[in-house]
């Protein structure tokens, strides 16, 4: 008989993703099975990002940490519980289905609640993706059928009604914010904090009426139109779309018909291990109700998850305390809090710096001897935070106006954490597990986590809004001095300087060989590191032929042949296809090579055609016919752009809002040759359907029916990551204009060998910083930045049409030297589906396989 227990979790948003996965990742032997219940139809998604979703359907789904094999845990989706028996251990679901269970864990969340005034079922709250999705459509649409852009109410000045009102504010509409509290973000900010994000709020367009709250929602005569909103003091707003979020409601129905015990304000009461008053049913996240109240935040939830999962499985696992930490970034200003935020700790001390001209407000709270950190609140300048929060508690190593940094202070000379140091309260993440991790101390495989990535992987911190990833990336590096490991950021054993560092060096000194630069930067003659490198950042600053005025020898073997070298010796050649168009004239071109020199053809993932087994001598004979016939290099084989991949856009498609094709195609025409750190790629889509897989590209750019979506960052491969929206309904010379400016940022300051995923992980601010460099010129380079790319357009040439120009050049594409024409004796073809390919090893030991000799390439059939 099985043993296996049966675990039902009802609820499949972030909680009970959690909890699920925190159950598969302590039960190795498989001594449970899950399902999870889930109204909504959407996978479980990052409810912290949800603002992210006004600007463009991109995918918030949580990634599980843990594989979900659908023997181990189901999901039902679309599927609600309408009942529960805590005493047969049975539940009822909307289909009609009696689930038997062995533990329940509640995870229902909460509910956005609607006061019962008139007019009240026109008013829409902002809590799901569904509520987001008809908030971006709705705004379009008034803005179509009105002729102007709409004008929305939204009620509620707490973390999720700023989201909504910055949120409408980027869509094009005109937000007025209703909150009944005297400043905003009442329950979390005092009232200098609350006070001065008022004013940057204000500055922004958003009109703030404080103190009152909607009394009626006036209709027009079809009863189905909204005309305003009347307020408590009697004022009257014109509105066109009403938003209400003015907090939450937990969703305790099935509790309370289920006889399990409920708070003073609703939510099922959990003890500190999570269990209600029913011993095998759990409770967790918003609709749990510990020592008296429920929160609606995501590290109580996470921490309430591991508890229930612990507990499930054996274990005495304790959930003691709320961590109400935040730090958010809403309607563009940076806002954090945490611990005792309002100084309510009896004899407590307030240190604050206030600055209203700059919307700039820091305070700390602490003991009456001003010695030990008891809270924090920051607004427009939050870069404490990640250093103070895990300090909550102990004693500061210097006076408290030290760690003020908008007041100058730079912090105290030692920030050694102590090991119990919470560093990402959303995954409950100490000092000591990070240290731990890079040790290799508890690792999966016993191998210590020594790059940000692999220790993020490892140990979840950082994994969730992000905020805590500073501080683990300076404890990584703590570490790795610790144990010997410098943490040197030499570009090689040649360089004591960084790529970044290299490449201001370059600019500033107009040096252009990499003799000059070796002799006055560096040390000894080179190596595979920084040649490439040096030749990358002169072909970035100077142009000019890559391999000309003695760079040739610095070059991979790809950028010495102007080709892709394959695993049989022989090249591939890749023609240019901007945005994927081609004329049928060029194709039979592509087509005639290929059957002249016997090559292998392949469509590629990047909508080109890939021709594969020419000798290296032979590569000037067929680009010579390829350059003739108008076609260029892709640059497959240089750390440059690869292509712009388009959909057919508004040309053809009848989805299509934008010219896709049009823009890929200028795009691809302007960043041609231009060396980065790292091969980077480009997508544009004509619509939100997303055919071209935009959001997986560097620079991904996506219409929208009032120009274009920029994200960045992103990329496919071995860690793949989505871009991120930077900047969204654009006009084209703005979108090229930022995008020239986020290349040349990029391609400045990146690493050796680093995307532009992994570069925007670890540049300080992230997309924030990003987004003030490329759209506001934080940094005064704008100017400059659009210059460099200038250019580089303005010298650009063709690397193959200029090699087939010069004799010279032509030299080095011989197989020998004594015999220029000589076939390769190891080039070999099988042949196979019509084509011809290098044999396997198999293969060659049986003596298969036919010579490659002379122009055309005989291939017998079954050789």
């Amino acid at each position: 008989m099985s043993t296996t227990r049966e675990i039902i979790i009802i609820g499949g948003g972030p909680a009970g993703h959690r909890a699920a996965d925190a159950l598969r990742a302590r039960d190795p032997e498989l001594a449970v099975r899950i399902t999870v219940i889930s109204e909504e139809t959407h996978a479980p998604y990052d409810r912290v990002a949800l603002s992210q979703r006004l600007h463009a359907e991109i995918d918030l789904s949580l990634q599980a940490q843990t594989e979900w094999h659908p023997d181990h845990v189901r999901v039902l989706s679309g599927i609600s519980a309408t009942s529960i028996d805590p005493i047969g251990h049975i539940v009822e679901t909307s289909d009609g289905q009696r689930l038997p269970f062995d533990q329940l864990v509640l995870a229902t969340g909460s509910s956005a609640p609607v006061p019962d005034i008139p007019g009240a079922e026109q008013i829409r709250v902002y809590r799901t993706i569904d509520d987001v999705d008809w908030l971006r459509a709705e705004v379009a649409r008034l803005a179509d059928a009105l002729g102007r852009p709409p004008r929305a109410v939204v009620a509620g000045g707490g973390l999720l009604g700023l989201e909504a009102a910055g949120g409408l504010v980027a869509l094009g509409a005109k937000s007025a914010l209703v909150h009944s509290g005297p400043w905003l973000m009442s329950a979390q900010l005092d009232q200098g904090a609350g006070q001065a994000l008022g004013r940057v709020i204000d500055s922004k367009g958003i009109a703030l009426h404080l103190g009152t709250r909607p009394r009626d929602i006036q209709l027009a005569a079809d009863g189905s139109t909204v005309v305003g909103v009347r307020l408590n003091n009697g004022q009257r707003l014109e509105a066109d779309l009403v938003v209400f979020a003015i907090g939450i409601r937990p969703r305790d129905e099935l509790a309370a018909e289920a006889g399990l015990e409920l708070g003073p304000r609703g939510g099922v009461v959990i003890g500190t291990d999570c269990r209600s008053s029913a011993p095998d049913v759990f409770a967790i996240g918003e609709v749990a109700s510990f020592e008296g109240r429920c929160t609606g935040l995501v590290a109580p939830a996470n921490a309430m998850a591991e508890v229930a999962a612990d507990r499930i499985l054996g274990g005495g696992a304790e959930f003691t305390t709320v961590d109400d930490a935040t730090k958010l970034k809403l309607a563009g200003v940076d806002v954090a809090s945490f611990g005792d935020a309002l100084g309510a700790t009896v004899g407590a001390l307030e240190v604050v710096y206030a600055d209203p001209v700059r919307g700039v407000y820091q305070k700390l709270v602490v003991t009456d001897d001003a010695k030990t950190l008891l809270g924090g609140v920051f607004v427009g300048d939050a870069s404490p935070y990640s250093l103070l929060r895990p300090l909550l508690g102990a004693v500061l190593a210097d006076e408290p106006g030290a760690y003020l940094s908008a007041a100058g202070g730079d912090g105290p000379v030692s920030t050694e954490l102590p090991d119990a140091a919470l560093v990402c309260s959303c995954n409950n993440v100490a000092a000591h597990t990070i240290r731990e991790a890079v040790a290799g101390i508890g690792t999966p495989d016993g191998e210590p986590c020594t790059e940000l990535g692999a220790l993020k992987t490892c140990s979840r911190a950082g994994t969730q809004c992000g905020s805590c990833v500073p501080l683990v990336k300076k404890i990584l590096e703590t570490e790795l001095v610790k144990s010997g490991r410098t943490v040197s950021k030499a570009l090689c054993e040649h360089f004591p300087l960084s790529r970044q560092e290299l490449f201001e060096t370059v600019r500033v000194t107009g040096l252009t060989s990499f003799e000059e630069i070796i002799s006055t930067y560096g040390t000894g003659r080179g190596c595979d590191i920084c040649k490439p490198v040096i030749a990358s950042i002169i072909a970035s600053q100077h142009q000019g032929y890559i391999l000309g005025d003695g760079r040739a020898g610095l070059q991979d073997t790809n950028d010495r042949a102007l080709a892709n070298l394959q695993r049989d010796g022989s090249y591939s050649v890749v023609p240019r296809m901007p945005g994927g168009e081609v004329t049928p004239q060029k194709l039979a071109v592509i087509a005639q090579v290929a059957i002249d020199f016997g090559l292998y053809t392949k469509i590629t993932g990047g909508q080109r055609i890939d021709m594969f087994g020419a000798r290296l001598d032979q590569l000037p004979d067929i680009w010579r016919r390829l350059v003739d016939a108008g076609f260029e290099s892709g640059q497959a084989y240089g750390k440059a752009l690869r292509n712009v991949k388009s959909c057919v856009g508004s040309t053809w498609c009848r989805f299509g809002v934008q010219d896709a094709v049009a823009m890929a195609v200028r795009l691809e025409l302007r960043y041609r040759g231009l060396r980065a750190p790292h091969k980077f790629k480009f997508g544009v889509s004509g619509c939100a359907r997303e055919c071209a897989e935009a959001r997986g590209k560097d620079v991904g750019i996506i219409a929208t029916d009032q120009g274009w979506n920029m994200y960045v960052g992103g990329n496919g491969g071995y860690q793949p990551t989505h871009g991120q929206l930077l900047v969204g309904d654009i006009d084209d010379e703005t979108l090229v204009r930022y995008i020239d400016r986020f290349m040349m940022y990029y391609i400045r300051t990146g690493d050796r060998l680093q995307r532009t995923a992994r570069w925007m992980e670890e540049i300080e601010g992230g997309l924030a910083h990003v987004y003030d460099v490329v759209v506001n010129d934080s940094l005064g380079l704008a100017d400059e930045l659009e210059s460099a790319m200038a250019r580089h357009i303005d010298n650009y040439e063709d690397e193959w049409a200029a090699t087939l120009k010069d004799p010279e050049r032509l030299r080095r594409f011989r197989t020998f030297v004594n015999a220029p024409h000589e076939a390769d004796p190891s080039h070999l073809r099988v042949a196979e589906r019509g084509q011809s390919r290098p044999p396997t090893d198999a293969e060659r030991a049986e003596g298969k396989g036919v010579l490659l000799a002379g122009t055309r390439i005989p291939v017998r059939e079954g050789a």
